[in-house]
C-alpha cells in the first residue's frame, strides 16, 4: 500500500504530516511512501532527505492523491475550509484519509468526506487512554503551544521574568498566572518557572494540584464545586454559565494582580468559556500581557481577537491560533510520531484492518462506505447526517 503526504495548504501552516526518519518504519510494515515535492521544506525537511530514507517524490499534488491508498495530512478540509475544499474532488472512494478534521466544530465537512466515500479518521478525537498516549496529537501540539505562549509573553512584557540581585538594586520576579493545567498549561508553568517567574495556576480539576506543585508553581484553590469536568474520552466538558460567572468573580483578584495571564480552557466543538472579562482587563496593571490559547475557539478573554495581537486598556492581548506551526521542525516530528503510530495500529500484514471493537479505531473513525459512522458527529448533524451533499446543498 502507498502512503501519500500532500503539502499543507492552510495559510501559514508550515508543518508536514510525516518526516523522513519515520519512512523506514512504515516501509518495514509493508507501506511505501510518496511525498509531494517541497511538502517538508518549510519545516526543515528537504525532498532529498525523504528520498534518502526510501520515499519517492511526486511530480504533482494530483499524483499524490491519484496514487496513494492512504493520505496523511495535518489538516483535512474541515480544518482548512478555504484552501482545503479544492482537494475534495481529488479524494477517491475507498481511500484512507487521516488528519485533524475539526469534526465537532465543522461537522458539515465530515459529510463532504462521506460523500467522497473515503474512510476518514480524525486525530483530534483520539481517546485519552493509556494505549493511545503515543498517538495523542492534541497533547503533542499543546506542549508546543504552552512553550511558545510563555516566550510570546516574555517578549511582550516590559519586565524581565526572573528575580535579579544587581548593583542597581533588586529586580522582583514577574508574576505569571496560568488558567488550565492540561498539557499546554503544565508546559507553560514549566517554561515560566525556567525563566524565573513566580507562577500560580488554577484548574477546575483538583486532581492536578500535585502536578502543578511538582513544577514549582502555587496551585490556586477556589471554593467551587465543578462536578464532572471530563467526558468519557478524557476531554473537557462545558460547565453551566452560573459556574463560570462565580469562577470569574473569584479569579478577578489573581488576574488583576498578575503581570502575565495565560489561558488554555477549551472544550472540543464548543465556544471557549469566557474567564476574563473586559472589566477584569481594565483593572490589570498597564503593560501586563494576556496570551489566550483558546483564541481559535473564540477565546477565554472577552476582548481576544483570534489570530491578532491587540492592546486594550494598556494590556496586550495575544490571540494566536496556530502556535505549533511556529515551531514546524519539532511540531512535525511529534505529529509524525503520533500519526504513524496510529497508522501502524490499523495495519496488519501490510493491509488496513478496521477493528471497530477497538476503542482507538472506533472513536477516531468518521466516515466509511459513504456514511458518517461517528455517533457524536451524527448527533451534531441530526437529520443531515444521513443525507447526501447534493440533497442539502
Amino acid at each position: 500500500m502507498l502512503v501519500g503526504i500532500p503539502k499543507e495548504t492552510y495559510p501559514g501552516e508550515r508543518r508536514v504530516a510525516l518526516i523522513p526518519s519515520v519512512v523506514p518504519t512504515l516501509r518495514k510494515a509493508g507501506l511505501d511512501v510518496m511525498v509531494e515535492s517541497s511538502a517538508g521544506k518549510e519545516a526543515g525537511y528537504p525532498d532529498a532527505a525523504y528520498v534518502e530514507k526510501g520515499a519517492t517524490i511526486a511530480a504533482s499534488r494530483m499524483q499524490v492523491f491519484d496514487s496513494a491508498h492512504i493520505l496523511l495530512q495535518i489538516r483535512l478540509p474541515g480544518a482548512n475550509p478555504e484552501q482545503g475544499t479544492p482537494d475534495l474532488p481529488l479524494y477517491r472512494a475507498g481511500q484512507i484519509v487521516i488528519g485533524l478534521a475539526e469534526a465537532l466544530s465543522n461537522p458539515h465537512a465530515v459529510r463532504d468526506l462521506a460523500a467522497r466515500k473515503v474512510t476518514a479518521f480524525a486525530m483530534e478525537l483520539m481517546p485519552r487512554i493509556t494505549r493511545a498516549q503515543s498517538m495523542d496529537v492534541l497533547s503533542s501540539m499543546g506542549t508546543i503551544a504552552g512553550y511558545k505562549a510563555v516566550l510570546l509573553a516574555a517578549e511582550t512584557l516590559p519586565k524581565m521574568f526572573p528575580m535579579l540581585m544587581t548593583a542597581a538594586g533588586t529586580i522582583t520576579p514577574a508574576r505569571v498566572f496560568i488558567i488550565g493545567a492540561g498539557v499546554a498549561g503544565l508546559q507553560a508553568i514549566s517554561m515560566a518557572r525556567r525563566l524565573g517567574a513566580t507562577v500560580e495556576a488554577y484548574d477546575v480539576r483538583p486532581a492536578v494540584k500535585e502536578q502543578v506543585q511538582s513544577l514549582g508553581a502555587k496551585f490556586v484553590d477556589l471554593p467551587l464545586e465543578a462536578g464532572d469536568t471530563e467526558d468519557k474520552g478524557g476531554y473537557a466538558k462545558a460547565l453551566d454559565e452560573s459556574f463560570y460567572r462565580r469562577q470569574r468573580e473569584l479569579l478577578t483578584k489573581i488576574v488583576t494582580s498578575s503581570d502575565v495571564v495565560i489561558t488554555t480552557a477549551a472544550v472540543p466543538g464548543k465556544k471557549a468559556p469566557i474567564l476574563i472579562t473586559a472589566e477584569m482587563v481594565a483593572q490589570m496593571t498597564p503593560g501586563s500581557v494576556i496570551v489566550d490559547l483558546a483564541a481559535e475557539r473564540g477565546g477565554n478573554c472577552e476582548l481576544t481577537k483570534p489570530n491578532q495581537s491587540i492592546v486594550a486598556h494598556g494590556i496586550t492581548i495575544h490571540g494566536p491560533e496556530n502556535l505549533a506551526s511556529t515551531v514546524p521542525y519539532h511540531a512535525s516530528q511529534m505529529y509524525a510520531k503520533n500519526v504513524s503510530t496510529f497508522l501502524l495500529h490499523l495495519v496488519k500484514k501490510g493491509e488496513i484492518v478496521l477493528d471497530l471493537h477497538d476503542e482507538i479505531t472506533r472513536e477516531t473513525l468518521l466516515t466509511k462506505d459513504g456514511e458518517i459512522v461517528h455517533p457524536r458527529i451524527r448527533e451534531v448533524l441530526g437529520p443531515l447526517a444521513g443525507r447526501r451533499v447534493e440533497e442539502v446543498s
